[in-house]
């Protein structure tokens, strides 16, 4: 058939490569730990899954198109204005519709090299073109992405911490960073990992949010809260902002046990403090323990660590394969840039220590 009597998709789409999730695993060869996404070994708090559940007796009605009742919780804990709050079906809606809303076709969007994979895909999808940026010790490089502004840069992503190495810069860079940027360009602060990190010179970005027009910061209840299921994300920015993404968003776009849910999680802070606690412990742990082995592990601020493999007998690909045979299931980094490193989630203490366990046989076979 001739192509041009098919449906066409517009300019870009075709050159997006559709986002690979990590891989779970198959039980039936015995338990299966399942460290490829990111996801919280303490599960969701028990008030978020009884709000879930009392909602969901009521299935048959449509969600309050505003989330209420979310936005006030967030606005509560975080000492916000609920006006300057947007929720949304996980933060990568958020980073669509952003693309979507401030790109035109030929307009530029920005990221770092090994930054999140949803950036670029939102940025094709716009119509726009993405500018990637080289990293400086697997960084972002604050000056190296001043000098890739064009005039036709219009939406700059930065993830701090960033995903897969759980690098971060310190708020200082970030506010260097947004001093360069023209007025018209959205600097997008992606905080995914926010919660985790114990570092005097770290900000989410709220106080800049808050004392400027063109940033905002995106945050997510997938990782600390556990709610990866129920797609959670959301915004703090500008009135403008809000305004613009609002009239743009699907009218029911947050499920109404996610609201109730969400609500419920980020009120409950011993929950989070628990979380907080465990990583603190064991974040540490598994670094020094495969650094002993070793393995090169870049520094993480997050929940999770970036293992980089020695030479080709004992690649990533082939660690990949003898942890998986053994139940553990990591990451496979290649498409961020990372062809011989593995990403591991800080799992249950089991987990951690069979990972180790596994490495350990691993790097001496």
């Amino acid at each position: 058939m001739n192509e041009k009597l098919r449906p066409q998709p517009r300019p870009g789409v075709m050159e997006i490569a559709a986002y690979v999730p990590g891989k779970h695993g198959d039980s039936s060869k015995g338990k299966v730990h399942k460290l490829s996404s990111n996801e919280t070994p303490l599960g969701a708090s028990p008030a978020a899954i009884d709000a879930a559940a009392q909602v969901l007796a009521h299935a048959e009605l449509y969600p309050d198109g505003q989330s209420s009742e979310l936005r006030a919780a967030i606005a509560e804990v975080h000492g916000l204005n609920a006006e300057n709050i947007l929720c949304s079906n996980g933060s990568d809606e958020l980073l669509g519709l952003l693309a979507q809303t401030y790109l035109t076709a030929g307009d530029e969007g920005i990221f770092t090299e090994h930054g999140f994979l949803v950036y670029r895909i939102q940025i094709l999808a716009a119509g726009g073109v993405p500018v990637v940026v080289k990293e400086t010790g697997e960084r972002a490089d604050v000056d190296a992405i001043l000098e890739a502004v064009s005039e036709r840069t219009k939406i700059v992503f930065l993830a701090n911490p960033n995903n897969p190495t759980g690098t971060y810069i310190p708020f200082e860079e970030v506010r260097r960073l947004h001093a360069g940027l023209p007025s018209h360009v959205v600097l997008v602060l992606d905080a995914a990992y926010a919660e985790y990190v114990r570092r005097n010179d770290y900000e989410s970005g709220i106080e800049l949010v808050s004392s400027a027009q063109n940033v905002v910061m995106t945050r997510t209840f997938s990782k600390i809260h556990g709610l990866a299921g129920l797609r959670i994300g959301w915004m703090y920015a500008p009135a403008g902002i809000i305004d613009a993404l609002n009239r743009v968003r699907g009218p029911f776009n947050v499920n109404a046990m996610a609201i109730a849910a969400g609500a419920a999680a980020i009120r409950d802070r011993g929950h989070v403090e628990e979380a907080v606690a465990f990583n603190e412990a064991w974040l540490p742990w598994v670094a020094d323990e495969l650094t002993k082995i070793g393995l090169r592990v870049t520094p993480s601020v997050g929940n999770f660590v970036l293992i980089h493999f020695p030479d080709d007998k004992r690649s990533a690909e082939a660690a990949d394969a003898y942890l998986t045979e053994r139940g553990f299931i990591l990451r496979r980094v290649t498409g961020y840039g990372f062809p011989n490193a593995l990403r591991m989630t800080i799992g249950s203490e089991e987990a951690n220590r069979g990972v180790v366990d596994a490495l350990t046989s691993f790097m001496k076979a």
